[in-house]
């Protein structure tokens, strides 16, 4: 599936088709350069999913906790930016995480990608030469 984004003003459209195809999947691992936006997609996201928390990038808490208020659903969104051995990770309990059953997406998996669970989801973001942005899943 592919979903262009022109301007940041059509995010939230784009955000809200995502949301459509997102089906049984739980775990979704953003891959992207830097200034590509993961951050702010996955910030629309969380807002089509009825998050009405304040949605910041968790880069060095590495995990923000969000609650949908429409389906009192959990979601986690991390950052693995900062990461440098894959023992943080084990330390911080992925898995407590990653196979709990709530939506978790993940900015940076390449930094772990040898414990992504097998089903995760790869999400690329691509800055096209004129500014807009493709999501490819």
């Amino acid at each position: 599936m592919q979903i262009k984004i022109e301007s940041l003003e059509q995010i939230r459209e784009a955000a809200r088709e995502f949301v459509q195809h997102i089906g049984s999947s739980k775990v979704f691992a953003f891959y992207g350069k830097m200034g590509a936006g993961k951050t702010t997609f996955i910030k629309a996201v969380c807002e089509e999913l009825g998050v009405e928390d304040v949605i910041t990038s968790p880069t060095f808490a590495i995990v923000n906790e969000y609650r949908s208020a429409t389906t009192d659903e959990l979601i986690y969104h991390f950052d693995f930016y900062r990461i440098k051995k894959l023992e943080e990770v084990y330390d911080m309990g992925y898995e407590d995480y990653f196979y709990s059953g709530a939506l978790c997406f993940l900015e940076w998996p390449e930094l772990i990608e040898e414990i992504l669970p097998g089903d995760a989801v790869k999400v690329t973001i691509t800055e096209t030469e004129n500014g807009s942005r493709v999501v490819d899943f």
